[in-house]
């Protein structure tokens, strides 16, 4: 999944444990686990404003994307000259 979540990193910075996380977030530990590993398929919008708030960071900090070797630009057809050639 090209989306990276960094929670791991944010928790060593703060020196707070997955559990105390969990507790001051309002959600289960097992859910932060998801979420911490990699594997949820989504976070609502309020869970990670709450984690932002409790651990002082920006969702920037959390959530990293990263290419898996294909560029931007080819997966979303934008790159030079790809919506003109279809156009004509």
């Amino acid at each position: 999944m090209p989306i990276t979540v960094d929670i791991d990193v944010m928790l060593a910075k703060r020196k707070m444990s997955v559990g105390e996380l969990a507790e001051r977030v309002g959600i289960t530990p097992a859910n932060l686990a998801v979420l911490k590993n990699g594997r949820a398929k989504a976070v609502r919008f309020t869970t990670l404003a709450a984690l932002c708030e409790v651990l002082q960071c920006q969702p920037g900090d959390l959530l990293r994307w990263e290419t898996d070797g294909e560029s931007v630009t080819s997966r979303t057809g934008a790159d030079t000259g790809a919506s003109d050639a279809s156009a004509s």
